[in-house]
């Protein structure tokens, strides 16, 4: 079965290529690497053994999105391609609206045309906005409160429309919680472009010596230590959902919503506790105004997906803080092209890191 992966460099999308090729399917992958590296994709082929077709591709570009399916005969998509930014998105919301709503109307165009009707499509928790309570099951009230998180929701509902115009597609709508972790090879890990806007990376860069402190956005929240709690979910575990997602597609016609997370909550400074437990490393941070829109409390209720596609979350905090750590630790500046200037950073990060007697080192 041929499988297209849409922004399958990216972070999530690098570990669901890897469960995607060890579980037999034969992939085409897509990035314009806007938000991603090639190398990734080099590292799927090293850690997988197997080697699989790559465009770049601006799915924007309706011909040379079409190249792709008129050159080859795919059977399912998974969706990840898309800006993801939130703070991004809140300064420019025209880039988001206009990037994520038309590669994914082009998207489904030439599904159409070739007869391709099977789509995970890599959605969000976002599009609940402020829960009412938690957990949070699928029939939770709908309200994105930034324009990535309102792209996300546009798309559900323009797939939801798609659905009900031909009931020949199938499609998954998989909400994802707070990804983190790596693989645990310490080969694929999140890269992020600049400042990172995820919590994990913030900690594991200040970990690594390049930022000076992690900022903690409010500690007055109704929550164990004022701190907001959100639902962590490992990338590795993630991946696998959308595997399962993808098989249940395959087999099934119809439109559905899986949330995608762990079922617990942890606050700010409980994963910052057990990203030192587990590293031997002291994560300086202060506390900082809390910022608008952020809810006290999030996380999941995944029954929805346990019951109809097989899927639990397995991986614990600490497996998810001791392979983040493992991939900053491998490699202190992501994804660098060059062997011989990585290696070279890698060795002197590694001497400063002994000599301060503070790392536990992972191999």
């Amino acid at each position: 079965m041929v499988i297209l992966v849409t922004g399958g460099a990216g972070f999530i999308g690098s570990h669901t290529c890897v469960e995607l090729i060890q579980n037999g399917y034969e992939l085409i992958v897509i990035d314009n690497f806007l938000n991603s590296q090639p190398e990734s994709l080099d590292r799927v082929r090293e850690l997988t053994g197997r080697s699989f077709k790559f465009y770049q591709v601006d799915m924007l570009e309706e011909d040379q999105l079409e190249q792709v399916f008129s050159e080859n005969d795919i059977d399912a998509v998974i969706h990840f391609a898309g800006l993801k930014s939130v703070r991004e998105s809140v300064n420019n919301p025209l880039l988001y609206y206009k990037n994520n709503l038309m590669s994914t109307i082009i998207l489904c165009q030439l599904m159409q045309k070739y007869k391709v009707k099977n789509l995970v499509f890599s959605s969000s928790a976002t599009v609940y906005g402020h829960p009412k309570k938690v957990p949070i099951a699928e029939n939770s009230p709908l309200k994105a409160l930034n324009p990535y998180g309102r792209t996300k929701l546009v798309i559900e509902e323009l797939l939801h429309d798609l659905y009900a115009s031909d009931p020949e597609w199938s499609i998954a709508l998989l909400r994802y919680f707070n990804p983190i972790g790596a693989h645990s090879s310490g080969r694929l890990g999140e890269d992020p472009n600049g400042i990172p806007n995820n919590l994990m990376p913030y900690i594991t860069k200040v970990a690594a010596g390049k930022l000076p402190l992690l900022k903690v956005f409010g500690d007055q929240y109704q929550t164990v230590d004022g701190t907001g709690v959100r639902d962590y979910i490992h990338v590795v575990d993630l991946a696998i959902g959308h595997l399962l997602a993808l098989e249940k597609t395959c087999h099934s016609s119809g439109i559905n919503a899986y949330n995608l997370g762990t079922g617990q909550g942890h606050s700010v400074l409980e994963l910052v506790s057990a990203f030192e437990s587990v590293t031997g490393l002291k994560i300086p941070y202060e506390i900082t105004s809390p910022r608008n829109g952020d809810a006290a409390i999030c996380f999941a209720d995944p029954e929805k997906a346990r019951q109809e596609l097989g899927w639990n979350a397995e991986k614990g905090i600490e497996e998810m803080c001791e392979d983040s750590w493992r991939w900053q630790f491998n490699n202190p500046d992501g994804y660098i092209q060059d062997e011989d200037h990585r290696k070279t950073k890698n060795e002197d990060f590694f001497v400063n890191k002994r000599k301060e007697g503070l790392v536990k080192e992972f191999g």
